[in-house]
């Protein structure tokens, strides 16, 4: 039987790589193409086409204070995205 202080490593590197290859990649809604934006739930044509109109944002949640986006929407991929300010 292996000694735990041998198999204890090698399971804490599986969890670390699970949890890093398990991170949620945000999507830039000032840079995203469109296929990227379509590809978050609910999105279809007409929202990406505002969005992408709508660029620039300095905050995400000026997709629903702007009317870019009703609340529902914003609410299904506001954990997906971020709006990163433009570097000046």
């Amino acid at each position: 039987m292996p000694k735990l202080s041998r198999i204890f490593p090698i399971l804490t590197l599986a969890a670390a790589t699970f949890a890093f290859a398990t991170t949620p990649t945000l999507l830039d809604i000032n840079t995203a193409t469109p296929a990227q934006l379509k590809s978050l739930p609910g999105m279809g044509d007409a929202y990406v086409r505002r969005i992408v109109e709508g660029r620039p944002y300095t905050a995400k949640n000026q997709l629903v204070t702007r009317g870019i986006l009703p609340q529902a929407a914003y609410d299904r991929i506001s954990s997906s995205i971020i709006a990163k300010h433009a570097a000046k």
